[in-house]
C-alpha cells in the first residue's frame, strides 16, 4: 500500500525539515528550563550534603539563614555539644558578599566556619587545587565559578585575603558560588561595623556591639540516639528553632525555590501550547496546499480514513523529528548558562509523551479540513 505522508513529506522534505528544526528551538527551551528546575534542586542541597550533620539549631520562630534572618550567640556550641546524644557541634555564618575584580564585582555567598572545630563544610573531594584553610584570618577558599587563581589576593572590608584553595561544583541556594573564610573573619565582616559607625552610635547612646554571633549552630547525633527526639530536647529547653536535616532540605528545595519553580513551569507550559500551535498552523497550512490533491482523492474513492492517517502521521513526525532537533539544540547550549542546568533522561522521556500528545491534538484542524472537503474541487480547478 502506498504511503500517503511518506509521499507528501519527500515532495516538500526542505520545508518540513526547516519547520521540524524551528519548532525543536522551542522544545530544545523547555528542556532547558526543565534541566534549570533540576539544576536548582541540586544547588540547594550542595551545602546540606558536604556539611553533612543532623541538627541545624538556630534563632527562635524563624527557618533559619537560609530563609530569613537569623543569629544566635556563638557560645551556643557549647551548650548544644554538652546535650546527651550530640557528637560534634560548630558555630557557622552565612552572608553575601562582593568579591573585587578586573570584570567586576563578582557576587559569592560566604561561608564562615571555624578551621579548627569538629566540622568543616568543605568537601576534600571537590577542592581541585590548593588546601582548606588552616588559619583564623585572611584565608580564603573560592569556587573555580569565580574565576579567581591560586594565590591570588582579595580586599574585603579593611583586610587583604589570599586564595588558598579552590573548589569545584560548590554553589549556594539560589545559584550565586561558594566561598569560605573563617568564623573570625566572618563575623567582623558580619556583625562588627565601621568606626564611623560605631562613633555615630556612641553619639546616640547606643554601645556594645556584639560581635560573638553566628547564623546558626549545626551539630551530629552520636549513633543510636534519635534525631527527632534529641532536636526536641532543644527546642523544649533552649527556646530555639531547631531542624533536622530532611526539614532543613524540604526548607530549601520546597519552600525557598516553590515560586521560581511555579514560574519555570509557567513557561515551560506556555513554550507547549506555543509549539503545539504552531505545529497545528503548520500542518493546517500544508492540508490547504493540497486541498485539490485531497478532492481528487476522495473523487477516486479513496476512503476518508486513509487520508485522515496521512495527515496524523505527517504530525506525529513533525512532533518526533522536532524533538529529536530540540535535543540537539538543548544538550548544544546548557552548558552555557550561568546557572547550574540537568538534563535527564526521565524528563526527556516526559517532554517526548507531551510532544506526542501535542501532535496528535494538533492534527485535529488538519482532519477537520480533511473531513469537510467537497470531492468536486478536483473538477475545474
Amino acid at each position: 500500500m502506498i504511503n500517503l505522508a511518506q509521499k507528501e513529506i519527500a515532495h516538500t522534505f526542505g520545508k518540513f525539515i526547516v519547520t521540524a528544526i524551528g519548532v525543536g528551538m522551542l522544545l530544545g527551551i523547555v528542556f532547558v528550563m526543565m534541566g534549570v528546575y533540576r539544576g536548582m534542586i541540586i544547588d540547594a542541597q550542595v551545602l546540606l550534603d558536604d556539611l553533612d550533620v543532623d541538627l541545624w539549631v538556630v534563632q527562635e520562630n524563624t527557618l533559619g539563614p537560609f530563609a530569613e534572618a537569623s543569629r544566635v550567640h556563638e557560645d551556643l556550641k557549647d551548650t548544644i555539644h554538652v546535650i546527651e546524644g550530640i557528637a560534634k557541634s560548630e558555630g557557622i555564618t552565612f552572608q553575601n558578599l562582593q568579591l573585587p575584580s578586573k570584570e567586576g564585582p563578582v557576587r559569592v555567598f560566604a561561608v564562615g566556619f571555624d578551621p579548627y572545630g569538629d566540622i568543616n563544610p568543605i568537601n576534600p573531594k571537590r577542592l581541585v587545587e590548593g588546601r582548606g584553610i588552616s588559619k583564623s584570618h585572611y584565608e580564603m577558599v573560592v569556587t573555580d565559578k569565580t574565576g579567581f587563581h591560586l594565590n591570588e589576593t582579595l580586599r574585603l572590608g579593611r583586610d587583604d585575603y589570599k586564595v588558598v584553595g579552590i573548589t569545584h561544583g560548590t554553589v549556594s541556594s539560589g545559584g550565586d558560588p561558594l566561598v569560605y573564610i573563617s568564623l573570625k573573619d566572618a563575623q567582623e565582616l558580619q556583625f562588627l561595623y565601621s568606626n564611623a559607625r560605631i562613633r555615630n552610635d556612641r553619639a546616640r547612646g547606643i554601645t556594645g556591639v556584639n560581635s560573638h554571633m553566628v547564623n546558626a549552630v549545626v551539630a551530629t547525633i552520636k549513633a543510636g540516639y534519635d534525631v527527632d527526639k534529641t532536636a526536641e530536647d532543644i527546642r523544649r529547653f533552649k527556646h530555639k528553632s531547631v531542624y533536622t536535616k530532611e526539614e532543613e532540605k524540604v526548607i530549601l528545595t520546597q519552600n525557598l525555590i516553590k515560586r521560581a519553580s511555579k514560574q519555570i513551569g509557567m513557561f515551560t507550559v506556555i513554550l507547549v501550547v506555543v509549539s503545539t500551535i504552531i505545529i497545528a498552523l503548520i500542518i493546517y497550512t500544508m492540508t490547504l496546499e493540497k486541498m485539490k490533491e485531497i478532492a481528487i482523492m476522495k473523487l477516486i474513492g479513496i476512503p476518508n480514513s486513509m487520508i485522515i492517517k496521512m495527515i496524523v502521521q505527517e504530525t506525529v513526525l513533525l512532533g518526533v523529528l522536532a524533538f529529536i532537533a530540540g535535543n540537539i539544540f538543548a544538550h548544544l547550549i546548557y552548558t552555557k548558562f550561568p546557572k547550574r542546568v540537568v538534563l535527564e533522561t526521565p524528563d526527556a522521556f516526559a517532554l517526548f509523551v507531551v510532544v506526542i500528545i501535542a501532535s496528535i491534538l494538533a492534527s485535529i484542524v488538519g482532519v477537520k479540513k480533511v473531513i469537510s472537503a467537497d470531492p468536486a474541487q478536483a473538477i475545474g480547478g
